[in-house]
């Protein structure tokens, strides 16, 4: 065979392996350095080509809860809310105020669908809730309520119920650590719930909640019947999973003392509508009259 015809053979063999690579997809994430090594003949030549990676991922950024144009009629026909839109980025702690009857426990209820709110206007993380089955609903977006309620049995009883509907055991040491992050003695574990304090018990309700795993957390006025240590505790856990875990935190209440201590941003609710969205600093310029009428009673 003529020497030509051996250098058109090792050509086209380079050819070849070169579309080889390139077919072959072979990409690095930090560099875009292609490494292909083709055979000729008796010798193998490796040979490196720079080429050019297009990043073709489109990534959309979407904020922990989204709230678009929320409406909800009581039975009796009264607009409970009103057409409420609201936007809290992940690792936010939202504080919700407002005079009592503004519809401040029911938007927080549907955000876990205790009430099923319409398709189309709550998502996490960019998904709409209302196509998302109750039970992951809920384990996401864990809620506290004012007076706590307890199974009848231990404390460790109580942490233990969410996870053991999933199938899921849990140790003796998460049981503890569950209870340290609630700001509660793991020596509570395996007592009675019975005889436990209302301050005691919301710790255990907060345990039992984190057992989940959620990556929100509701709280509709967890320490208004506490008494300010037992206040203190809560709030201590709230903020401590909010900085350590980064848990999005959306709560009601009707101290600005409390707001101001745990929000980042506050969330002022008069008649079902939203009508002015603060920081706490803010507060005292409160535009809306019912607001500042509401915050000036609460001094």
């Amino acid at each position: 065979m003529s020497a030509a015809r051996l250098e058109d053979q090792d050509r086209c063999m380079w050819v070849r392996s070169l579309i080889f690579c390139m077919l072959a997809r072979v990409v690095l994430v930090e560099t875009d350095l292609v490494h292909c090594v083709m055979d000729k003949g008796d010798e193998n030549e490796s040979i490196d080509y720079l080429l050019p990676i297009q990043d073709t991922s489109v990534k959309v950024q979407h904020p922990k809860i989204s709230i678009e144009g929320l409406d909800r009629f009581s039975d009796e026909g009264d607009h409970i809310l009103k057409n409420v839109s609201l936007r809290v980025e992940a690792g936010q702690i939202v504080g919700i105020i407002g005079p009592s009857g503004s519809g401040k426990s029911t938007l927080l209820r549907a955000i876990n669908r205790l009430w099923e709110p319409p398709a189309g206007t709550i998502f996490v993380d960019g998904e709409d809730i209302t196509k998302q089955s109750v039970v992951s609903v809920r384990r996401r977006c864990g809620m506290l309520f004012q007076t706590p309620t307890l199974f009848e049995g231990t404390v460790a009883d109580n942490v233990k119920y969410g996870p053991s509907l999933a199938g899921e055991k849990l140790t003796d040491k998460r049981i503890e650590d569950l209870l340290k992050a609630a700001d509660l003695d793991p020596s509570f574990a395996y007592k009675s719930v019975i005889g436990l304090s209302v301050g005691q018990a919301q710790r255990v309700a907060l345990a039992r909640t984190l057992a989940n795993v959620p990556e929100i957390l509701l709280l509709d006025e967890p320490t208004s019947a506490l008494d300010p240590i037992s206040t203190k505790h809560i709030e201590e856990s709230v903020l401590h999973l909010n900085r350590t875990r980064g848990l999005t935190v959306v709560f009601v209440s009707h101290s600005l003392d409390q707001v101001r201590r745990l929000a980042d941003v506050v969330c002022l609710l008069a008649n079902g509508q939203i009508v002015e969205v603060l920081t706490p600093s803010e507060l005292d310029n409160a535009q809306h009259p019912l607001v500042r009428d509401y915050i000036a009673a609460s001094m």
